[in-house]
């Protein structure tokens, strides 16, 4: 009987333009109706923040109008709140069609196409770029990067003291390299939340424990340094003594003028969130602001926008469950358009999930690395381990890129 076997369905995974276009070629579709088509067969939700109640219900009627969906709180249908925050529902096409009416719309909605669109491209955006660290370059955006972690602390939280002697720290970083990090992270603080209740460490002494170390990584290994501090005293120095990065994990938000010395060096920085206490209103609306904020400094101050990577936190400023869910959304930070460097080698994370004390972390390390390359949202990983990192960092890029023409 005709049809008695079924038609062997199946549902195809879309995660962006890429795929539906890879989908619709391989059932041989017409080459113009492709183009077509790709905007329709990709679905995007964008959640807008506090958005005037009369824009927001001008949004729902014009993204209902094209086939979409657009939620409100229940409170804004009444009129009864000034403002409402607005989940938005549709495909890439439907967006198109909503942002050209939004443009001739009041009540802020002109602006609010831009900002649509702006983060639809970054999300989609799969465009390589290059980090200009003085002179070395890295391509970001065909493999995942590596930062081999080189911690020149007493105290760190998970090898504090191991490699506080030079000979032991560039010994170290040698062996790092040869296993395949991409970039070396020199930190000189203890940066664990225990700390911070006591005293920061004076720069003079941040400077005195990361200096040696610095000059002779310059000039032995052939690979960029990133100093790990938020401090403008120590950025300086170190990148007067040849260091290629900065990594600082209060985003730019702690010491009001290290941004000036990263624009005036034009080197990369990576900018972090973080906070005291693990209060949020809505957290990862509040991680993108705080970063967005970040990335606002770093370009006011001279940064090249291309030489900005951002980092989500993982361990600072969030308790257990709280890194879990951001590991969860980790594709989410792809609506800012930056790089993102993702850092959760050995967190505490990973020890409060699997009961494990910090030396035996590395299966749950490798788990984050593979989990954030699967999202798309990872584009280097800062690890201690780093020859099994970058063997599972390889396995996840070939597995993510396989099937993509």
């Amino acid at each position: 009987m005709e049809g008695s076997k079924g038609h062997n369905l199946h549902v195809v995974l879309i995660e962006g333009r890429e795929d539906a276009q890879q989908a619709l070629t391989d059932i041989g579709a017409d080459r113009l109706g492709i183009r077509w088509m790709i905007p329709k067969a990709v679905h995007r939700v964008i959640k807008v923040k506090r958005l005037g109640i009369k824009a927001a219900l001008i949004l729902k009627q014009e993204m209902l109008s094209r086939g979409g969906e657009a939620a409100l709180s229940r409170e804004a249908g009444g009129l009864t709140v000034e403002e409402t925050d607005v989940l938005l529902m549709g495909t890439l096409r439907q967006y198109e069609q909503l942002c050209k009416k939004l443009k001739m719309q009041p009540f802020g909605l002109r602006r609010l196409a831009d900002e649509i669109k702006a983060v639809l491209n970054n999300y989609d955006n799969k465009e390589s770029r290059i980090l200009r660290c003085r002179d070395y370059t890295l391509k970001l955006g065909e493999r995942t990067l590596v930062m081999g972690i080189l911690n020149v602390t007493p105290d760190s939280f998970s090898d504090g003291g191991k490699f506080f002697d030079t000979e032991l720290a560039v010994e170290h970083a040698h062996k790092m390299v040869e296993e395949g990090a991409d970039i070396i992270d020199i930190g000189g603080e203890s940066t664990r939340p225990a700390t911070w209740t006591e005293e920061p460490l004076p720069a003079q002494e941040e400077i005195r424990r990361i200096l040696p170390v610095l000059e002779r990584l310059v000039q032995e290994i052939k690979a960029p340094i990133s100093v790990d501090t938020y401090k403008a005293e120590t950025a300086r120095i170190a990148l007067e003594a040849g260091a290629h990065m900065i990594n600082d994990i209060w985003g730019l938000q702690r010491d009001p003028d290290i941004a000036g010395v990263v624009g005036e060096y034009q080197v990369p920085v990576i900018v972090m969130h973080n906070q005291h206490g693990t209060d949020y209103q809505d957290m990862m609306a509040d991680i993108l602001a705080f970063l967005r904020r970040s990335i606002e400094i770093a370009e006011k101050a001279g940064v090249d926008p291309d030489q900005v990577i951002i980092d989500p936190g993982i361990g600072f400023g969030k308790d257990t469950q709280q890194n879990l869910t951001v590991m969860r959304h980790l594709r989410e930070f792809r609506s800012l358009g930056k790089p993102v460097l993702l850092g959760t080698s050995r967190k505490s994370m990973i020890g409060n999930t699997l009961q494990l004390p910090k030396d035996q972390r590395l299966e749950g390390s490798l788990a984050t690395i593979v989990w954030g390359i699967a999202q798309g949202a990872a584009d280097i990983v800062r690890v201690h381990d780093v020859k099994e990192s970058v063997r599972a960092v390889r396995m996840a890029d070939a597995i993510k890129e396989a099937g993509v023409q």
